[in-house]
């Protein structure tokens, strides 16, 4: 089935629910005004579809490979990748001065998850590249910038990550990679990384790395660790890819999913890099490029929540089975309940993540620190629910496909093994969800006080309206804040910990609600309203069940011995 960019969906979440025209009407971004961003938003769609989604399933049954040390891509990624360099489209948020597009995040994330849609294996290749762009922009020197900048913007170049070692996963301070100062201004980094999604291509002339090392007087843990560019191949006095560098690919991850998305373990040998941002202050540059790819990564989630139902509502509307008014499963009540669960959640996981991105796109423009506050309290529900999201409905999409869908040429298979590691990297979803309770509630939960204050302003606005909505809204908006203060009063962070994960879904089922509500306003009487009344009733009131796993604490969990626990 083709994949239908959901770019109608867009425009009206911008101009109806999330807000876009405070974005627009800042000063930074006047430019980026509705029918512009419409009309970007429909040719990468174009985009999206004629190109990149032809290249989804060609990419799983022909997987990158290294062959005598050279990594082949698969077939038509080349040209993937130039499709999208040529639109423009990986320096969409980049500076201009060095060739990039200076649009709000807000219209690269929705470009972003249309891509993921279309091909998650090689929507990945240029969001670690923006991800680089943006951590070079705020911590590398001039001379980098300029040098690097308009290659990476341009798609001559690409650009990785480097964090996971072997021995070092979420605790990166456990690192064990080395540099030492060649006493020119570079430096010798040598170590193993693993798990780095497009750490090599053959499509590009150079691929950049930001690598995590330890300088000789680092000390022990995060606060040791500095950031280091190492090229594949270093520039010559042209500024051109010139002789390779101390640094390969030593094998390809075989995994369960994203085939056509090499995932590389890499060894430096003294590889000569040069340094990003202060000495030692290696983790607050790479948080740089973390916080944009875990926006990115929810967008991942939602993107191929989208081609999974659609996929999915395809095959229903074809499938003859039973009696039914139309001949076909699509009218069974089940797969009726199946179906309309998958597009109220993507629906709300793609509110979400938008929301998130608008509250980006405000901080920077206005600097207003509750913005910023915003932007980062959202940023963990964006990405945890985006990719739950994700692999929910993909494994729905199976589902309804029935016995089909276990079998790989339906294609339905597919979005469930691609999408199932995004609640893995950048920051496993259980990560996040604790980050939400504990560092993103340091305000003594200011940020989220304000957001559920919008919530009930604007559900008491709907209540003339639409009352048997907003009433619901505002009660679960209310039953919220209780458990919120209740999670603040827990001086111990096992208490907040233990009830993390079904916090953050509370949230974002009460979040979900709110934009479901600002869309059925928009559209009264039409298939939105319909929509949101099937997301209230049926999906909302998940949030009490989840709030109570939230307020048990940590006691039942660790009521068991190790010895119980393993008997």
């Amino acid at each position: 089935m083709p994949y239908r960019s959901p770019v109608t969906d867009y425009t009206f979440l911008l101009n109806h629910v999330v807000g876009y025209d405070r974005v627009c009407a800042t000063e930074v971004f006047a430019e980026a005004g509705a029918d512009i961003v419409e009309a970007i938003l429909t040719e990468a769609g174009r985009m999206c579809d004629e190109v990149m989604a032809p290249l989804q399933r060609g990419g799983d049954l022909n997987p990158a490979r290294l062959e005598n040390g050279v990594l082949r891509t698969s077939p038509g990624f080349a040209d993937g990748w130039k499709a999208i360099s040529e639109g423009g489209w990986i320096g969409m948020s980049g500076n201009p001065e060095h060739g990039g597009m200076g649009l709000p995040m807000t219209v690269t994330t929705a470009v972003n998850e249309m891509m993921s849609g279309a091909c998650l294996s090689l929507q990945l290749a240029p969001l670690m590249s923006q991800g680089q762009i943006e951590a070079l922009e705020h911590h590398a020197s001039d001379a980098i910038k300029e040098l690097y900048l308009p290659k990476l913007i341009s798609g001559e170049w690409s650009g990785t990550m480097n964090l996971t070692e072997p021995q070092a996963g979420s605790d990166v301070g456990a690192l064990s990679s080395k540099a030492e100062p060649n006493g020119d201004g570079t430096y010798a980094v040598t170590g193993q990384k693993i798990f780095i999604s497009w750490g090599d291509n053959d499509f590009c002339d150079n691929v950049c790395h930001l690598v995590l090392a330890r300088l000789p007087d680092g000390v022990p843990g995060t606060k040791g660790i500095s950031l280091f560019l190492v090229p594949r191949n270093l520039p010559d006095e042209n500024g051109n890819a010139g002789v390779a560098n101390s640094l390969k690919v030593v094998s390809l991850e075989h995994k369960m999913g994203l085939h056509g998305s090499p995932t590389c373990v890499m060894q430096y040998d003294g590889a000569t890099g040069w340094l990003v941002g202060e000495e030692h202050g290696g983790m607050a540059a790479m948080f740089t490029m973390m916080n944009n790819a875990r926006l990115g990564v929810g967008g991942q989630g939602v993107g191929v929540a989208e081609a999974a139902w659609q996929h999915a509502l395809a095959y229903a509307l074809e499938r003859k089975q039973g009696k039914s008014a139309s001949g076909t499963i699509v009218d069974h009540a089940d797969v009726r309940r199946m179906l309309m669960s998958m597009k109220a959640d993507v629906f709300a996981a793609r509110a979400i993540l938008m929301a998130c991105a608008v509250a980006i796109d405000m901080g920077n423009a206005t600097g207003s620190a509750e913005w910023k506050a915003r932007a980062a309290f959202l940023t963990p529900i964006a990405k945890a629910f985006g990719t739950d999201t994700g692999i929910s409905v993909s494994e729905t999409g199976v589902q309804v496909h029935g016995g089909m869908g276990f079998i790989e040429e339906t294609g339905a298979a597919q979005f469930y093994r691609d999408v199932r590691v995004t609640a893995i990297y950048e920051g496993t979803n259980g990560i996040q969800a604790m980050d939400l309770v504990a560092r993103k509630m340091m305000d003594g939960g200011e940020a989220a006080s304000r957001l559920l204050d919008e919530i009930e302003a604007h559900a008491e606005g709907a209540r003339a309206q639409l009352p048997e909505l907003a009433g619901p809204v505002w009660e679960a908006s209310e039953t919220l804040r209780e458990a919120t203060e209740w999670l603040v009063g827990q001086g111990d962070m096992t208490e907040r910990f233990a009830g993390a994960v079904p916090y953050l879904r509370a949230f974002a089922r009460v979040l979900g609600a709110h934009y479901h509500l600002a869309a059925a306003l928009a559209d009264k009487g039409g298939a939105r309203e319909k929509l949101a009344r099937f997301y209230i009733n049926a999906l909302l009131p998940e949030h009490d069940s989840l709030l109570v796993q939230a307020r048990n604490g940590a006691g039942d969990l660790y009521a068991l011995d190790l010895d119980e626990l393993a008997a």
